[in-house]
Formats: C-alpha cells, structure tokens, sequence
C-alpha cells in the first residue's frame, strides 16, 4: 500500500497546486531535486569534472536501478539527453530501404512518424499503419496477417500521448517474434506509471523519458537494447565514449548499449534521474499501476456526468492520462482557465498524433493525467472547475 501522506510530504508542490499533467512533466520528489541540487553544487564548488568524479556510484547506479525497473540487464541500458533522441538512435541506425515495410499504428506520436516519414523518403521503405480493434487498441490478429517477408520493422508507441489507451505490447511482442521481426517500442509515458518488463513484452528497444511518469529532470531519457539486437543498428553517430580509436583507421564500438551514449551529458540529470526510479522501484510499480488506474477510471466517470463534456480515451485497458473536450469551449481555454486556479492540465493538440485525431474526427483536447500522488479530493475540485468552465 501507498503511504500517500508521505508521498505528498515528499512533494512539497502538492500543498500549492494540483498537478494533472504527469503526461507533460511531473512533480519532482524532494530527494530528486537534492540529488539534482548536490551534484550542480559540486559543479560550482570544484568543477564539472571533479563534480562527477564524486557522482560516481550514483552514475553507476544509474544503469542498475534502470536494469531493476525493466527486468533488463545493466549493460543493456543507455542514458540519452531526452526520449526522442533514444528512439531517434535506434530507429536512425537500421538498416532499410527499398522494398522493406515498416509496420505502426495511427496512435503513434508525432516525432515519431515525422521520422518514420523522412526516412521512407530518403530510403523508398513503405510504412503500414496496423488497423484498430473495437476497443482502439491494436489488432494483434491483424497485425499477425499483416507481416510478410518484406516487414522489418515494427515501431509503436505503449501508451499514446493523447488518451488513456495502453496499446497490447506483449502481444505484439509476440507477433514480433513469431515473424523474427525488428520491434521498437516507444515506452515514454508508460515506465513510471505502469509495470514494464522487456523479458515479458520482447521488444528488441525500448526508449523514454525521466520527466514524465518518471518523476525526475527534464533533459534526461533512457535507452533500452538487448543485447541480441545490438548488432542489428549502427549507431547514426558516435563520439570517443560509444566507440574506441583504436587504430589509425579503425574503430571499435563499445560493449552494450552505451555506444548509444555521448560523451558530454547533464550528469546532475543522470543522478536526479537514478534518484527518481530509485524512489519509483521503492514505492513500488505495482502499487503505482494500481493508485493511478483508480485515480483515472474516477476521474473519467466525473468528467463523463459533466453536460457537454465528452472523454475520448480508448482502449481495454487505460492508463492516468484522460483527455476530454467541452462543447462550445476551446481546449486551450479550458486549460488557461483552469491554471488561473493552480490547476495543472495540458492541451493535446491535433498535430501530436494527426492520423488518429483525424481518423476519430477530433479536435484538440484537454489532457489531465494523474499520478500516485494525486488524491481523491483533488479530482472532486477538479470537475467542479470543468463544470463552471
């Protein structure tokens, strides 16, 4: 069980705001912002270099707490400065071109298909979109019928950006594997809300963000590669930490996933971001899961009593991120309103996740998405604010 007066002692901010934009930037712990703070005072104390020289076994533990988190092992992690350039060091180092298919879904978010876009038009591979179940999730079937001898890759997101729906991932794992194809799995806004086990999903990559559910800096992200996938990309660049000079025209890449790493890197963020998985492996995933999917089901049954209102998330099972839309009030309205009133939410614009907003003919949405943290109360003060706006 979650001792939620500690967690809410544990963040400070929650006595002067409520936060539903966990799906943005969550709320720090405080022992994640003095893991930040320390590491910044050494900085300025005694240097860059001797700061990390002192930040030493948290950098270590970075790789370890992350292998605890996903049941991976720790050189089968990577930290990267933020998800999108985890994703963008996978999927930028396959190898495909003419003829190949690559298989998404319309769910998928908007970096993510703008680089699925460039790349099918510098290297002439197709892109397939996977059809939806009546629920809006994937269609695991379809998807099995849909992989054929020219599929290389399939590349989803686990939970969209813009609703609640948690897309099948173990599942398509499995489809995954059966086809002996490529899986990439967009993990940004599941790790830290719900439990995530590569060894049981089976993706080849997972990549995301310490900001989100996460719980720690911005400018932080991490990168998932097993190992039997390491072979299979070369990475789209590397520096004197991911590879070795070690001949005059030679090079050796390093062992596991940190040749997806850089050399320069916010280390108070590698330390903030360690500190928060720590504090989340503490608390506990599963204990998380279980808060925010209660939080979030109570959540859409209030919005969905509110006249006008109208909650959009799919999905069989759904996570803490709710998104709804006011008849006759903007979206962007609704949220400016509600941050007049300390309230926390975001706006998920069309251009997020275009083939599903205009698939589902939607317009922009509020985004509300709750964590552990949050409380009952708050959700009753929440939709009292909706309904006057």
């Amino acid at each position: 069980m979650i001792d939620i007066e500690k967690i809410r002692r544990d963040t400070p901010s929650c006595q002067n705001i409520l936060h539903f934009n966990s799906a943005g930037s969550s709320l720090m712990p405080t022992s994640v912002f003095d893991a930040l703070r320390n590491v910044l005072r050494d900085e300025n104390e005694v240097g860059g270099y001797e700061a990390e020289r002192r930040a030493q076994d948290d950098i270590q533990a970075f790789y370890t707490e992350f292998a605890g988190l996903l049941n991976a092992g720790p050189d089968e992690i990577a930290y990267v400065e933020n998800a999108t350039r985890a994703w963008d060091m996978a999927f930028y180092g396959l190898h495909l071109g003419p003829g190949d298919r690559v298989i998404t879904h319309a769910s998928e978010y908007a970096s993510n298909y703008l680089a699925l876009m460039q790349q099918s038009h510098r290297l002439g591979f197709e892109i397939d979109l996977v059809p939806s179940d009546d629920t809006g999730q994937i269609n695991v079937n379809a998807l099995d019928a849909m992989v054929g001898p020219q599929t290389k890759l399939i590349a989803i997101t686990h939970v969209p950006t813009q609703g609640g729906l948690i897309n099948p991932a173990a599942e398509v794992g499995t489809v995954a594997k059966k086809h002996g194809v490529f899986y990439l799995l967009d993990a940004c806004q599941s790790v830290g809300q719900i439990e995530v086990d590569v060894e049981e999903i089976g993706c080849d990559v997972l990549s995301g963000t310490g900001r989100k559910f996460l719980r720690g800096p911005r400018g932080t992200g991490f990168l998932y590669v097993r190992r039997s996938a390491l072979d299979r990309i070369d990475p789209p660049f590397i520096d004197l930490h991911s590879a070795t000079w070690s001949e005059t025209n030679g090079y050796e890449l390093a062992a596991g996933a940190k040749r997806f790493q850089n050399w320069e890197s916010y280390v108070a963020g590698r330390v903030g971001l360690m500190e928060a998985v720590r504090y989340a492996r503490n608390v506990g995933l599963a204990n998380i899961e279980t808060r925010v999917v209660d939080l979030a089901d109570h959540l859409r049954d209030a919005l969905s009593e509110i006249d006008g209102v109208s909650v959009h998330d799919l999905g069989l099972k759904k996570s803490g991120i709710v998104t709804f839309s006011k008849d006759g009030v903007e979206s962007k309205s609704i949220a400016d309103g509600l941050r007049t009133q300390n309230m926390n939410v975001s706006v998920a614009p069309v251009t997020a996740a275009r083939l599903d907003f205009e698939e589902r003919g939607l317009p922009a949405m509020v985004r509300a998405s709750v964590h552990y943290f949050n409380t009952q109360e708050e959700i009753t003060r929440f939709v009292g604010a909706v309904k006057k706006a």
